[in-house]
């Protein structure tokens, strides 16, 4: 079971992601405002990360960067999602320091792959350590 943070303003999502996760086994925790969700990521300790790009207060390429740059949280994989892709979005996300990005309609099963991908790789790394 893998504790996942999920950032996302949009209580429907919000209920998409936990119920999906939380029928793969993992421990959900949603945080709906952006401003709060470094915190919660401190306390939390989240195996992963998955923000919505499109947040008011601190967007979500804002928070890639805060946790990119937190030495706790620095090596946690982070999953971004966005219902507005353009061009370029993809390699400005990964840039700055996610993983993976999902376009929103999301697909259950892209979603759920992506997930266990990117915990597959966290483990990995935890075990060459």
């Amino acid at each position: 079971m893998a504790k996942i943070l999920i950032v996302e303003d949009n209580a429907l999502n919000i209920k998409l992601f936990c119920d999906l996760l939380a029928a793969h086994g993992h421990e959900p925790e949603a945080v709906t405002d952006s401003r709060n969700a470094l915190d919660a990521a401190r306390n939390f300790s989240p195996d992963l990360v998955i923000t919505d790009i499109q947040l008011p207060h601190v967007s979500g390429l804002e928070l890639i960067q805060m946790i990119r740059g937190d030495d706790k949280l620095a090596e946690v994989p982070i999953m971004a999602v966005t219902a507005y892709s353009a061009r370029g979005d993809e390699e400005r996300i990964r840039a700055a320091g996610a993983q993976a990005y999902v376009s929103k309609p999301i697909s259950v099963a892209r979603f759920a792959q992506t997930v266990d991908e990117l915990l597959a790789g966290r483990h990995e790394a935890v075990e060459r350590v």
